[in-house]
């Protein structure tokens, strides 16, 4: 479904992405791992089209992503931002429904709602809680209100970028149980980046680690813990001492 190909992106003189090669099949959960700084974002960014590579290929269902309809081709994603990124001047149920009251996924209003709210109820939340604002809902809620709105359009591919950041140790598993549940559900392939290696062992089919611009392992997650690979080693068990230097 995702393929890159020897992909390079600097700014300036920082060279962040230096010859990624990965392939995401259909239908897998991919979790990309790495210190912060990596380029785990700016990969992701650049498979949305976002950011333009300076060499290489990326494509998304054989097609390359610098071409051909943008509306169309987003309208194929999904997506559940960091910090929750909620409208403030929203109730819950139109940040839910957000994509389908506008654009080519434009839905008549009465029907978004009824959308908005079975999304939802699948991430737990009462039908009640549509018409509350971001504001009155605790983090774990609104990160459930996120993932109602990142699948709302029952998108072929859902990125989740930090999915179980600034929650508890127990909300966190919940989130990543629902996840794993949604994405294999909906049949949909993921591609989610994450320092927790709890959300790591929970959703993932396949890892990859990000280190200096390339993917220096990727694999099963059962290879996890006996993958060999020093780097990957040192970052799940977060060693001081390995190839990956701290930065002091």
């Amino acid at each position: 479904m995702i393929t890159l190909e020897n992909v390079h992106k600097a700014f300036g003189s920082k060279h962040v992405l230096q010859g990624v090669n990965l392939t995401i099949e259909k239908g897998t959960s991919m979790v990309i791992i790495g210190g912060s700084g990596t380029g785990k974002s700016v990969m992701l960014k650049s498979v949305l089209g976002l950011v333009t590579p300076d060499s290489g290929q990326i494509t998304v269902d054989g097609n390359d992503v610098q071409k051909g309809d943008r509306d169309a081709f987003l309208a194929r994603f999904g997506m559940l931002f960091q910090g929750g990124a909620l409208f403030d001047s929203l109730p819950v149920w139109q940040n839910v429904a957000f994509r389908l009251l506008r654009g080519a996924l434009k839905r008549p209003k009465h029907e978004a709602r009824e959308i908005a709210i079975e999304k939802l109820r699948r991430v737990g939340l009462k039908p009640e809680t549509a018409d509350l604002f971001p504001s009155e809902l605790s983090g774990g809620m609104q990160k459930r209100v996120g993932l109602a709105r990142a699948i709302a359009a029952e998108p072929e591919i859902i990125f989740f970028d930090e999915p179980t950041t600034g929650l508890d140790p127990i909300m966190a598993g919940v989130i990543n149980e629902l996840i794993r549940e949604i994405v294999t559900e909906m049949g949909a392939t993921a591609m989610t980046i994450t320092h927790d290696m709890s959300s790591v062992r929970a959703i993932a089919d396949n890892i990859a680690m990000l280190h200096d611009g390339v993917i220096k392992w990727t694999g099963p997650v059962a290879q996890l813990d006996t993958s060999g690979d020093p780097y990957l080693d040192q970052f799940i068990h977060g060693r001081a001492e390995g190839p990956i230097e701290a930065v002091r």
